[in-house]
């Protein structure tokens, strides 16, 4: 089971983000970051959605222990979420185009 302290603390690292960063990015307050950690209470799920959110990943992406090297960045979240609106022939003209490129 994932510990979420520690992997938000470890995704904190990877951007070099200070507690007071992390706020802003999560457009959280400050307070609820400081009392994520010295409570050590559990976020919520809108808290961390919005934690996720700030650091480019999905709740899926946080919690899946195997893939982390992995992650996708927001412009790549992007491209899925734009990818998901097209009709389904639009994304098949998009599969057969890409690797053409």
């Amino acid at each position: 089971m994932i510990d979420v302290h520690a992997e938000i603390k470890r995704l904190q690292a990877e951007k070099g983000w200070s507690e007071n960063r992390l706020a802003i990015e999560a457009e959280l307050t400050q307070s609820t970051i400081s009392n994520l950690f010295n409570r050590r209470s559990m976020p919520s799920i809108t808290t961390l959605d919005a934690i996720c959110r700030a650091f480019g990943i999905t709740l899926a992406q946080f919690f899946a222990e195997d893939e982390k090297s992995q992650l996708l960045n927001a412009d790549e979240l992007s491209l899925i979420a734009d990818y998901r609106r097209l009709n389904k022939k639009q994304q098949f003209v998009i599969r057969e185009l890409l690797p053409n490129m």
